[in-house]
């Protein structure tokens, strides 16, 4: 919308840093976290009135989380509205990749609401049904990488790029849809299997969000993208103030998830952020990167099909309890020690993913 305000001249003076991608990033975090504090115990508020007994805890998990009941979810509804709000008046409109990454967003976002609201209302850790839940998932997700295939240049659309490599791609065609669609989903899902423990999600979110601005703004950009060898995708470095607008919204989430929670993001915001940052990763063609930077999710993820494939096949569970920071939970870690080990982790992984680009 800013963009849009100074777009009629170049010659406006200081009003051209708008211009900027870099300038409307900051913007965009600085707005999501001002939107976040200043409505934040408002949110909270209503939604601890409206759910009373909260977001109904697991009864086979850890006991020590029994005593986090009544605390309220969805709090990814503060997330959705601030990176909504924060990317409508920083980013550049005309651009067809802010719209698709936004439809993904509150797309995932609505499914994961609906979820929450029947997890509340029944009282029960199990909500939306777990197949129509992922075909309209599929569905949302296979839209998306339809219209980025169709925003894509003859020469990258239907491609799958390769870490590590600087020219080669593999001409997948129409199979490439299947492929885009099950990095999406699988980033939604893998973000709300990590969200487990207060903080643990929201940042490892956050560092993913900051890899992958820098991304879109380097492969954006056709000089830097010429000078580090990889793939040109024109239009994707507006990305990087959605990016910017997550990155400001996790800021404020935390603000009011940090130990002791006063509010759970639910699957409202985790299965949003997941599907955000698949979508940024189709885009940019990076959907590979995507695995290293979030490696963590896929290590979460990882442990959850190991488990329930073990337990069917020999009866016996690998970990104490999946997903993985169960795990280390039963073993005696304290929840504060999981979440932060877990995030140096995701700070590893994401400049491993990171130095991809230079390695090409």
């Amino acid at each position: 919308m800013l963009y849009e305000l100074v777009s009629f001249s170049d010659q406006i003076g200081i009003l051209n840093v708008f211009r900027y991608i870099t300038f409307r990033t900051g913007g965009a975090i600085f707005t999501a976290l001002l939107f976040v504090l200043l409505f934040g115990p408002g949110i909270i508020d209503v939604l601890r009135l409206k759910q009373g007994k909260g977001q109904p805890i697991r009864e086979d998990g850890p006991q020590s989380h029994f005593a986090k009941k009544g605390t309220p979810t969805m709090g990814g509804l503060m997330i959705l509205a601030s990176v909504t709000v924060a990317t409508l008046l920083w980013s550049d409109l005309s651009n067809a990749y802010v719209w698709v990454v936004l439809l993904v967003t509150l797309a995932y976002g609505g499914i994961g609401f609906y979820d929450d609201y029947l997890k509340v209302t029944k009282q029960k850790s199990s909500g939306f049904g777990g197949k129509a839940r992922l075909g309209l998932e599929m569905l949302v997700a296979a839209i998306a990488v339809y219209l980025i295939v169709d925003l894509s240049t003859p020469d990258l659309a239907g491609k799958l790029a390769l870490p590590f490599f600087k020219t080669f791609l593999i001409d997948l065609g129409a199979l490439y849809v299947v492929v885009g669609m099950f990095v999406i989903v699988g980033a939604g899902n893998a973000v709300n299997l990590t969200d487990g423990l207060d903080g643990l999600a929201i940042v490892p979110v956050m560092i993913a969000a900051a890899t992958f601005g820098l991304i879109a703004y380097l492969i954006g950009n056709a000089k830097f993208a010429g000078y580090l060898q990889i793939h040109h995708v024109a239009g994707t470095g507006e990305l990087a103030v959605i990016c910017g607008a997550l990155i400001g919204a996790g800021l404020g989430f935390l603000w009011f998830n940090a130990p002791p929670a006063m509010i759970f993001m639910g699957d409202t915001g985790s299965l949003a952020l997941g599907g955000a940052l698949g979508a940024i990763a189709v885009a940019t063609k990076h959907e590979i990167v995507l695995a290293i930077v979030g490696g963590l999710f896929v290590l979460e993820t990882l442990s959850v099909i190991i488990q329930v494939t073990s337990y069917k096949l020999t009866g016996k569970r690998v970990f104490r309890m999946a997903p993985l920071h169960h795990h280390y939970e039963q073993k005696g870690w304290q929840e504060s020690t999981v979440v932060v080990r877990f995030w140096i982790i995701a700070v590893i992984l994401a400049l491993i993913g990171l130095a991809t680009l230079k390695l090409r």
